[in-house]
């Protein structure tokens, strides 16, 4: 009987053993937290005149994954090229998730000079000055920026508006002969925007109320926008933009605004004169009388209304012998002639708000006798 018990107590024995091992026995101790916050992510630097503005949002997050908690302190520091990290704040204070700010005015060293990198990082250090790394590198141009763009003006003609400004001198440091961004901004009221389905095959998509336009090369001191639409007015400003290129990024470096300039594009312009002009006499038949048949190439212009035929025999003065409403193909038949009188004809194209061109070259043909 000893001997039985003393072997059921063994079974009993190991049996808790195995129970209180598989039921909450700790594992391994885990690592304090380093309370390292995440690395800011999203830095992004402007420059405007010798100010250069930086932008990010705070983690929320450790690198542990844990949620941060009270203000985090930030470090700032700039690097020209290949230069170590200039500090720049190192007690700035920020709450976990809040938008970070931070602008600094160039010290003259950096803006002077030929454009060049710049570029900004963020680092998070936590109490014992331990960081997970630097931010992303938010990169702007150094250097002095372009002369303002002086006397822009604007003219509005049948192909757009062509603006004008005092171009660069000859003299001036290289780096300072800049491209030119053109910005246009749209002043008419638009009307609301209609349903898709409500709009013609062929409406007109809006018209942006802002746009830009990069002038890089072709005649100094002017460009043309060709992309308004008449009937609106628009103002207009330039800056020049010096750039460069470092491996695939391209930087950009702008001078100050130009004072804006506003143009009404009026459509005060007649179509183009229509051209081949051709006149073919057909002789009379048992089915139809004489006739001189003209031709001409159509004119692609938006808002034409048609064509006027105009005819003058000899020295007279010319005479209009088409319709009141204008013709719209490009041919005419006149019937109403004589036989073996030569007629000259002229055509001239006109558009819908009135505005007539000049009179084609003439074409002649004499009529054919029975």
């Amino acid at each position: 009987m000893r001997t039985g018990n003393k072997l059921g107590w063994a079974a009993l024995s190991a049996t808790l053993t195995i129970v209180i091992s598989g039921c909450g026995t700790p594992g391994a101790p885990m690592p304090p937290s380093l309370n390292l916050p995440d690395p800011v992510a999203n830095l992004s630097a402007s420059r405007a005149g010798n100010q250069v503005s930086l932008a990010w949002t705070m983690p929320k997050r450790s690198t542990d994954k844990l949620l941060l908690k009270g203000n985090l302190r930030v470090r700032l520091c700039r690097k020209e090229e290949e230069g170590t990290c200039t500090p720049l704040a190192a007690n700035l204070l920020f709450a976990p998730g809040a938008p970070g700010r931070f602008t600094e005015t160039l010290p003259p060293e950096l803006s002077t000079g030929a454009p060049r990198p710049l570029t900004y990082f963020v680092e998070l250090p936590n109490r014992k000055g331990r960081t997970a790394g630097l931010s992303n590198a938010a990169v702007v141009l150094a250097g002095e920026a372009p002369a303002p763009v002086a006397n822009l003006t604007a003219e509005v003609r049948k192909d757009g508006v062509v603006l004008r400004w005092t171009p660069d001198s000859p003299t001036a440091p290289q780096f300072n002969q800049a491209a030119i961004r053109l910005h246009r901004k749209l002043l008419t009221p638009q009307p609301e925007a209609k349903p898709q389905s409500q709009q013609g095959i062929l409406a007109p998509p809006p018209e942006p109320v802002e746009q830009t336009l990069l002038v890089s090369s072709g005649t100094p001191g002017r460009a043309l926008d060709k992309e308004i639409r008449f009937g609106e007015t628009y103002e207009y400003r330039a800056e020049r933009v010096a750039r460069i290129t470092t491996g695939s990024q391209t930087l950009e470096l702008a001078g100050p605004l130009s004072a804006p300039v506003r143009v009404q594009a009026l459509d005060v312009f007649p179509p183009a004169v229509p051209a081949g002009l051709a006149a073919v006499a057909t002789a009379p038949s048992a089915a139809m009388e004489a006739a001189i048949d003209l031709s001409w190439q159509p004119n692609t212009e938006p808002g034409l209304a048609g064509y006027i035929v105009y005819r003058r025999e000899g020295a007279e003065s010319w005479q209009r012998i088409s319709p009141a409403q204008p013709i719209i193909g490009p041919a005419f038949h006149d019937a109403r002639i004589q036989p073996g009188l030569t007629y000259r004809y002229a055509v001239t194209a006109i558009d819908q708000n009135g505005h007539e061109s000049a009179r084609s070259a003439e074409a002649e043909e004499t009529a054919p006798s029975p």
